[in-house]
């Protein structure tokens, strides 16, 4: 059996602490008996008192210690790694949403590519071990051929969100090549559960359909997305921190294979391989509600995909992991989470 448990004398720097994914991820790592640094700037892109009480979850514990900071900082994040010197990296603080990116274009250039940067020169200068970052399905933008496979060609975003995140795989290979810097990089698939984001549809839809007012369907309702449980991400997330990127021996410069290289460096899908229609999730949540939702039928918005359906095969590869929770496991799970938070 593999193991991937991290001693605790390693320690973990996980930014985007006070998040939906680095919350979770970080009680796993706690649990495991693992030293982790969390950053998070609490900023007020979503509800800051959920922020909060997320980080009272964590706050603490034995072995965590929690840093208030901006990943834009670059002097106050190169003296964190210079005094924490962690050995693994998880970077999960971004400027989150496709179509916030469309309003505010430099929020995402401040934090997923200045702070991206700054994320990279702190492992460079420390001898980190490997750095693992969130990437997004979002890169696989105007592809159409399914399921998403980290073998294609993702050069057409369309949002500028998506185009950060593709940006950032490109910057981690470039440090992987030069400074034989391990990165894995983790396209995440419509992430939900308990403490999730106030600005997903599943938040958004309960909330309505609890105060009784209309939801918005955008593309009449038709669209799939590959849904995956947060305990799932996380799972995948924590198996691959120990699982330290290696170079591809089989690397081929004539016919490059996007998702490795001759560089310690690789991508991943976390997706539930198994995509679901918006209305059929819309009727799963109704159910939990025990509430009919009133619907406002709309077109597609910009930024948007029809659907997302995650090839996980090389994920499954690497570290024996497969997300399977269903959705109407988790959409309960998270119903119970909201009703218990929001009362």
């Amino acid at each position: 059996m593999l193991d991937f448990a991290i001693p605790a004398h390693e320690k973990v720097l996980v930014t985007g602490a006070a998040g939906f994914i680095g919350s979770h991820l970080c009680l796993k790592l706690l649990e495991q008996g693992t030293t982790v640094v969390g950053l998070d700037n609490v900023n007020d892109y979503y509800d800051v008192n959920l922020k909060e009480a997320r980080l009272a979850r964590i706050d603490g514990k034995p072995g965590f210690k929690f840093v208030r900071m901006d990943l834009e900082d670059r002097d106050g994040i190169a003296d964190l790694f210079a005094t924490e010197k962690p050995t693994y990296v998880v970077n999960l603080a971004a400027q989150a949403g496709v179509r916030y990116s469309i309003e505010n274009p430099h929020a995402y250039i401040d934090a997923n590519l200045v702070g991206f940067t700054n994320i990279l020169e702190g492992c460079r200068h420390n001898s980190v071990r490997h750095l693992v970052y969130a990437s997004s399905s979002s890169v696989y933008g105007m592809n159409t051929e399914m399921p998403f496979s980290v073998h294609h060609n993702v050069d057409h975003p369309i949002s500028l969100y998506a185009a950060s995140k593709k940006a950032n795989e490109l910057m981690a290979h470039t440090y992987s090549h030069l400074y034989s810097l391990p990165t894995t990089g983790l396209r995440f698939f419509t992430v939900y559960g308990p403490w999730g984001r106030p600005d997903m549809a599943l938040f958004l839809f309960t909330k309505a359909i609890l105060e009784g007012k209309p939801i918005n369907v955008f593309n009449q309702g038709k669209m799939r997305r590959d849904f995956t449980y947060v305990d799932d991400i996380v799972e995948g997330v924590y198996r691959c921190i120990s699982t330290v990127a290696e170079r591809n021996a089989n690397w081929n410069p004539a016919k490059p294979d996007p998702a490795t290289s001759s560089a310690p460096y690789r991508v991943f899908n976390i997706g539930n391989n198994s995509p679901v229609e918006l209305m059929y999730m819309i009727e799963t949540l109704e159910k939990a509600l025990g509430k009919t939702a009133d619907k406002n039928m709309l077109p597609m918005q910009d930024g948007d995909v029809p659907a997302t359906y995650a090839d996980v095969d090389a994920l499954t590869d690497a570290v024996g992991f497969k997300p399977e929770t269903s959705i109407e496991t988790g959409i309960g799970n998270f119903v119970a989470w909201y009703r218990s938070f929001y009362g």
